[in-house]
């Protein structure tokens, strides 16, 4: 464990919201479970080198005996890192974060990780913050360190940055069909510039049809050896083909080739169709995600 720097927030919660100096320390914690805080990992290993303020959030910490114990990285998403928690040492963190959370009101779109966690904490932030759109609390993790079984689609490739206006609206159908509205209402320029920014990267993937994507997945989040798979989609006349499955062996070969050696993601349990795809291409599941959206 990891001294914590920041001072505790006028001793109100019982949490402080941390400084530069506490990321590395917060890296620490993510370490004991790479998998299931992998999305606060990428906006940390930002931090590290270029602050939290870059990053886009903040880093809240908890600490016992001076030691860090526990954090949460509060950007878009609120990702609680509690890895090897038990007890009450667990009951007082998420009480802390919960008060901290009160005090500061709710800023992110999403609570979202490990699925007790996150769980855990928003029964002590229901009613406190306002009320969250849905609930997804069964959401199977699921990971592949090996090649896939399946053969690769040899047409799913790189996106490439002249086809930008065919990848966004695959990125909003599948983002309105699994969300419930469009990524485009409000600051939809942020939502085109971070798809712009996957492309740029070389982590979005497509198979293009004449002119059109009918399937896509971007690797979204990679930090401490696994990369995360996100976003998914088939365009809805073409599904039951089997293109996910060839697909995403496709995206599981080139990320473990060249990201990646752990390739993750986490799907809605109700959503058998995908599970058994996920399975077939050769994902196991190590653990369960909830994510509360508001």
């Amino acid at each position: 464990m990891t001294a914590l720097r920041a001072a505790v927030l006028d001793g109100r919660t019982g949490a402080a919201v941390l400084t530069d100096e506490d990321v590395t320390g917060a890296l620490g914690l993510c370490a004991l479970d790479p998998v299931g805080t992998v999305l606060a990992t990428t906006r940390l290993d930002h931090a590290r080198t270029s602050g939290l303020r870059s990053a886009g959030g903040e880093l809240w910490g908890y600490a016992e005996a001076g030691e860090l114990v526990a954090a949460c990285w509060v950007g878009a998403n609120l990702v609680p890192i509690l890895p090897g928690l038990a007890g009450p040492v667990r009951d007082r963190a998420l009480d802390a974060f919960a008060k901290l959370g009160a005090y500061r009101g709710r800023r992110c779109s999403s609570l979202v990780g490990p699925r007790d966690d996150v769980l855990d904490l928003w029964r002590r932030l229901d009613g406190v913050w306002p009320a969250a759109r849905d609930v997804r609390p069964d959401q199977p993790s699921m990971v592949i360190d090996s090649d896939p079984p399946l053969a690769p689609d040899p047409l799913v490739r790189r996106s490439r940055p002249e086809e930008l206006d065919a990848v966004l609206p695959a990125c909003v159908a599948m983002f309105t069909e699994e969300v419930g509205y469009s990524p485009l209402a409000g600051s939809g320029g942020f939502y085109e510039a971070r798809v712009r920014s996957l492309i740029t990267q070389q982590r979005s993937f497509v198979r293009i049809e004449d002119g059109s994507v009918v399937f896509k997945a971007e690797v979204a989040a990679v930090a401490g050896g696994v990369a995360q798979v996100q976003g998914v989609w088939v365009r809805p006349d073409r599904r039951g083909e089997g293109l996910s499955e060839g697909g995403m062996a496709a995206v599981v070969q080139a990320t473990r080739d060249e990201i990646a050696p752990l390739v993750s993601l986490y799907a809605n349990a109700h959503n058998v169709r995908a599970v058994a795809a996920y399975r077939a291409v050769g994902f196991r599941q190590v653990g369960t995600y909830a994510t509360v959206l508001f």
